[in-house]
């Protein structure tokens, strides 16, 4: 029975390390698209929704380009790499968009920061740190269940 414990306890560190490296990883694509998207906005004095738009625009774009660009290197064509990249990562970056988006829109004055404010840089850490919170367990479910980064964690272990 004891065995049968370890086990799982060591199961469940695996997938939460797993979890943990695929939330990392989408929350990469998802800062550099975020930032990305909400300094451009802010410097060519774009509106709220057109700055929030084109974060979340760019964010998809950064969070499946990590994915694609290992596959395409490792030779598998685009046609392959397209559907891998949307099955892995659309759950969890739409995840911490939503999140992300929520609180910059409720944190008081952060649209309306500057580049050179604090509070520009302060609330996008503190909305990009709660959406990969919030993101952690839906990539762990993902995970359990061979679905989400699994799907390319499979891939990548095949070769």
């Amino acid at each position: 029975m004891a065995a049968h414990a370890d086990a799982g306890h060591r199961d469940d560190q695996s997938l939460n390390r797993l979890a943990f490296s695929a939330t990392v990883h989408c929350l990469s694509g998802c800062a550099l698209g975020e930032v990305l998207g909400l300094v451009v906005g802010t410097a060519f004095g774009w509106s709220n929704g057109a700055t929030i738009a084109a974060s979340i625009v760019l964010a998809f774009f950064f969070g499946y380009s990590l994915t694609s660009l290992p596959l395409l290197r490792a030779g598998l064509g685009l046609r392959r790499v397209a559907p891998l990249a949307f099955a892995s990562d659309t759950l969890s970056i739409a995840t911490m968009e939503i999140v992300d988006t929520l609180i910059i829109v409720l944190i008081p004055g952060a649209m309306a920061a500057g580049l050179g404010d604090a509070l520009f840089w302060g609330s996008l850490l503190v909305a990009l740190l709660i959406a990969g919170a919030v993101a952690f367990p839906v990539n762990r479910w993902l995970l359990a269940r061979g679905k989400g980064h699994a799907v390319v964690h499979r891939y990548h272990h095949a070769h």
